[in-house]
């Protein structure tokens, strides 16, 4: 049995991929027609999605490294009867920091061209990284010819400060100084490809450059990075078999779960993509874990929903338009959905009556912020870890007793005026049936268990053949299904019927030995006052 070719988990080098035999996903493809179509682009995409691989495969394409695209769709590109090898002049905004200041920061500006005009033998001259910029633009051009100029993270300083108001400010002036010089060296340049994980329209470079053409929504370009389904499966087919095998499940049943984890994310509305990141740790590793979530900054947006008092339903289902994703607008005044949506935190999906509609990308996603939403409100209440410890072992045990305190400790943390906001607008866009309370019990337990890493099928809304939630714990299965009592209603009849529900529907039918569970909230008390289990067959 051949040995699947080498994982490159980490290796953002184009040259070190393709020298060392490790897997690469042909993505040359899109290049190539870049390069025909146009000269000025830019696209953003979130973090660890593949934006510096890709900028270091057009520094190998223009640089003439012939030898590291054979086989690939890129070959040709090196036949044609114009080619020759151009000079490119490239910065990685991820190297500059914007958090000392000011004088730090054009301190590693000038490190960032220096370094390029060593690389290409020109003299270094400027007093400031806008001068730099511009005299490196002219004395390469004119030693080599018209220069590539490739910028990856464009946004990365302003990013560092976009919480400071008179910081951000200053730093985005910065900026945009800077970036204009490439549009005053046009005559200069034959190519130009800038990316970002953000689009928000006064960082700099929109205004500075109104002749770029924005690639990030056009469904042309929907699968340049990333992997579609097509590619995971022709180019991992080794690693899916291990991987299976290790794990003792059929191929497609571990199929199933990767795209459940890590598929989903979506440029432009239609196409599906599995995130690179976490799809190459996961083949790596062979266990299921939010590799992508955990490697950037949990905590942060931990900071920004509690601050901005979010959950996590209220996204789900949100219709956008196409302006949505294109002008986003600025950085500091950027809705909630915009920023995260903007971080990769939210994706685009077929809208209804929009364009466009929100949603989390996968589980992977989604189960982190439920579960930065379940610590948010149990912080100052428990220890971190108690409140999932706990509710894993009442669920496994078959503890409804457990379950529903557990359920009431979360209740009873939650800060309803800071949600009420929250649980009025999603309502209201939904159309549900009832009131903003009811909305913020059934997706705070829901956002609670999906945050302890229980398996949850479920809908805010109950009914039509489906029970609230169904939740699958080591091998134990709950229907769960929830009531509300308001105004001196029967709670114990309303809990009664609640069970009733569940047989009389067939909601566990299809669930050996399923617990069924049926539960009342009391609207005054905000608590959990009557319930009824019983244990299928």
């Amino acid at each position: 049995m051949p040995k699947p070719p080498k994982l490159p988990v980490g290796i953002q080098t184009f040259e070190q991929l393709r020298e060392e035999g490790y897997l690469y996903v042909d993505k040359t493809g899109y290049l190539i027609d870049m390069i025909d179509n146009g000269k000025f682009y830019f696209l953003s995409r979130p973090r660890r999605f593949g934006k510096s691989l890709t900028i270091s495969t057009f520094d190998a394409l223009f640089s003439g490294k012939r030898e590291l695209f054979m086989g690939l769709a890129a070959e040709e590109f090196f036949e044609r009867p114009d080619f020759r090898p151009r000079p490119v002049i490239r910065l990685d905004m991820s190297e500059v920091s914007a958090i000392e200041g000011r004088e730090a920061l054009f301190s590693r500006m000038m490190m960032l061209l220096e370094r390029n005009a060593d690389i290409h033998g020109v003299a270094f001259r400027g007093v400031s990284p806008q001068e730099a910029l511009a005299r490196l633009i002219w004395d390469v051009s004119a030693a080599k010819g018209p220069a590539v100029v490739l910028i990856d993270e464009y946004d990365s300083p302003l990013l560092d400060v976009f919480d400071d108001h008179d910081k951000s400010a200053s730093i985005r002036e910065i900026m945009r100084d800077f970036y204009k010089q490439i549009k005053a060296a046009d005559e200069r340049l034959c190519f130009v490809f800038i990316t970002g994980i953000s689009k928000f329209s006064r960082m700099g470079v929109f205004s500075a450059m109104n002749n770029i053409l924005d690639v990030s929504v056009d469904k042309k370009y929907g699968a340049m990075l990333g992997y579609t389904e097509e590619e995971l499966i022709s180019n991992f087919s080794a690693h899916i078999d291990a991987t299976a095998r290790e794990m003792n499940t059929e191929r497609g049943e571990l199929m199933s779960r990767v795209e459940d984890y890590y598929d989903g994310f979506s440029f432009d509305g239609i196409t599906r993509l599995y995130n690179p990141y976490s799809t190459l740790y996961f083949f790596q590793r062979r266990d299921f874990l939010n590799y992508w979530f955990e490697s950037g900054t949990p905590s942060f947006i931990a900071k920004y929903m509690k601050d901005l008092n979010l959950t996590v339903e209220q996204f789900r289902g949100t219709g956008v338009s196409k302006d949505f994703a294109v002008s986003p607008g600025e950085i500091e005044n950027a809705s909630a959905a915009s920023f995260l949506y903007q971080s990769g935190y939210l994706t685009l999906r077929p809208g209804t009556a929009d364009d466009y509609s929100l949603d989390y990308p996968n589980r992977e996603v989604l189960v982190s912020m439920s579960r930065l939403l379940t610590e948010n409100i149990f912080s100052g209440h428990d220890e971190p870890s108690s409140y999932r410890n706990i509710i894993l072992r009442c669920l496994a045990g078959r503890d409804a007793e457990g379950v529903v305190e557990q359920f009431n400790r979360i209740l009873s943390a939650i800060p309803y005026d800071d949600f009420a906001g929250a649980a009025r607008a999603s309502v209201r866009e939904h159309g549900y049936k009832f009131s903003p309370a009811e909305w913020l019990y059934r997706s705070t337990l829901l956002a609670y268990l999906r945050g302890v890493g229980v398996n949850v099928e479920a809908e805010l809304h109950s009914g039509r053949g489906r029970a609230d939630m169904v939740v699958a714990h080591k091998g134990r299965v709950w229907v769960m299904e929830l009531k509300i009592a308001r105004d001196g209603a029967d709670a114990s009849r309303l809990a009664d019927g609640a069970l009733a529900q569940i047989a009389e529907m067939g909601y566990a039918e299809r669930y050996v030995g399923a617990v069924m569970l049926g539960m009342v909230i009391d609207d005054a008390k905000r608590s959990i006052t009557e319930y009824r289990v019983r244990t299928g067959g």
